[in-house]
């Protein structure tokens, strides 16, 4: 017998109203994703992938409809709920690195293990971890404006890691690096997907990223793309 989703999304719709005004954003969706799957958001500007991501990881509510990750159905969670779910489940990387200035790379890392019952010496010893998976223990103790843009989203991805999530959600990751640096962070993404069994989603608009995941999920104003629509476009 086959393992559950770890993502299993039911007639999702995501709305926002701006002043009287009702803007439908996602209708309809329904998607699972498997136990250590390494999947790709694309689709154009508008589309909706960055909130469905959003709304994967617990950042931001459906309008209706159910999320279930891990048997757990997230939309009905309260908000301190979804906190503390969040921080035990998902680990977050985005395009910026949303790396705190005034600390170095070792406490920004350290940062979600804060809200553990993790001792101090614990805390030491889980990010000395992450910081050697993404190789940058010798530049532990320096901060975010004395790295390179790919050291601080490797800084970004330990940091991601710290908590050992289950899931990893990434929003246009290699958006702000050169070829050759976006091609380093996508090797590391793909050695969390296959040496940790790290689930991870991934929105980006650039294909090469794309082909590292081990599958493409296309949004068309909001509504999922079937596979083999995509693939008639493609001729």
């Amino acid at each position: 017998m086959s393992a559950p989703p770890i993502i299993r999304i039911r007639g999702l719709d995501k709305s926002y109203v701006r002043g009287d005004q009702v803007i439908p954003v996602l209708e309809g969706l329904d998607l699972d994703v498997n136990q250590a799957e390494f999947i790709a958001l694309m689709g154009p500007s508008g589309s909706g992938k960055s909130t469905l991501l959003n709304l994967i990881a617990g950042i931001d509510k459906p309008t209706r409809g159910t999320i279930e990750i891990g048997g757990v159905d997230i939309a009905s969670l309260s908000e301190g709920q979804l906190a503390d779910w969040r921080a035990a489940n998902v680990g977050f990387i985005f395009q910026f690195y949303n790396l705190m200035p005034v600390l170095t790379a070792f406490e920004n890392v350290e940062l979600p293990l804060l809200l553990t019952r993790l001792s101090r010496a614990e805390r030491r010893q889980h990010v000395l971890a992450a910081l050697e998976m993404v190789s940058l223990t010798d530049r532990m103790e320096h901060y975010p404006n004395e790295l390179s843009g790919g050291q601080q989203q490797r800084v970004a991805i330990a940091r991601a890691l710290v908590t050992d999530p289950a899931l990893i959600v990434a929003d246009e990751p290699t958006g702000d690096l050169d070829r050759v640096t976006a091609g380093e962070v996508l090797d590391l993404l793909d050695k969390l997907h296959r040496e940790l069994g790290k689930t991870i989603v991934m929105v980006t608009h650039d294909p090469k990223a794309a082909s590292h995941a081990k599958r493409l999920i296309h949004l068309e104003k909001g509504v999922l793309v079937p596979d083999e629509a995509l693939a008639g476009a493609a001729h």
